[in-house]
């Protein structure tokens, strides 16, 4: 998996997870770069910031719930006005230790969330979750964008 060319965006408050999960993107040198934010209104500027950006908007967000001030639930609200205008598309996942059933289902009714992961996120899953990427940006490229034809 070296050399892939994503920029990886975590989006937690939690200061041990932003360690060990950045560490563990590292380690399997699957991201040209890696996004951090602590709060979640920082995260959504930078994407309004560079919306028309491709170089600089993530490939993936990796989004925590429980957070103060926006959680995120309300970065997904948001997220979802602004997506159809964002430069690329933006595989998100929502990670989080909350195991209630009512937390995982309202997420996966979601439509912008891939999935929802439960902490700590292991190295297969994180192997599992690039692979499902890799798939989708394959079949999105093969895809033509609408309008055109």
């Amino acid at each position: 998996m070296k050399n892939q060319p994503f920029i990886i965006c975590l989006i937690d408050d939690d200061d041990i997870y932003q360690f060990t999960a950045t560490r563990r993107i590292e380690q399997e040198k699957i991201a040209k770069k890696i996004l951090v934010f602590s709060e979640a209104e920082n995260a959504l500027q930078f994407l309004v910031d560079n919306i028309a950006d491709n170089e600089n908007l993530p490939d993936i967000i990796f989004l925590d719930l429980n957070m103060p001030v926006m959680d995120g639930w309300e970065f997904l609200e948001e997220y979802t006005r602004l997506k159809p205008r964002l430069a690329k598309r933006i595989t998100l996942y929502v990670v989080s230790s909350s195991v209630s059933k009512a937390d995982i289902d309202r997420a996966k009714k979601i439509e912008e969330v891939s999935d929802y992961l439960i902490k700590p996120v292991s190295k297969n899953m994180l192997l599992t979750v690039i692979n499902d990427v890799l798939k989708i940006q394959s079949y999105s490229e093969s895809q033509p964008i609408a309008g055109e034809k």
